[in-house]
């Protein structure tokens, strides 16, 4: 007998400890998407704030990369054609 009484509390403390880690679960999925709301809202109001979206200084850096290249070649070719000369 005293085997099924402690069978029946391990069985009543195994329920107990899956009640609390599925209850510790739900809470921190909770605060996962509060927390996932408030960056969300966060970023929003961050872009809304920008003088300019995004795309457009994107575009902008990636025309001013190819002229800095473009320019750099330039130079470096002038350089080599000149430097040949002396």
């Amino acid at each position: 007998m005293t085997g099924t009484q402690e069978g029946s509390g391990s069985s009543k403390a195994m329920i107990v400890g899956f009640v609390l880690v599925a209850t510790g679960g739900l809470i921190g999925l909770t605060g996962a998407g509060i927390s996932a709301a408030a960056i969300y809202s966060g970023i929003k109001s961050w872009m809304r704030s920008q003088e300019e979206p995004p795309s457009a200084v994107v575009k902008r850096k990636i025309n001013q990369a190819k002229a800095a290249t473009s320019a750099g070649a330039s130079a470096w070719q002038d350089g080599m054609a000149t430097s040949g000369r002396h």
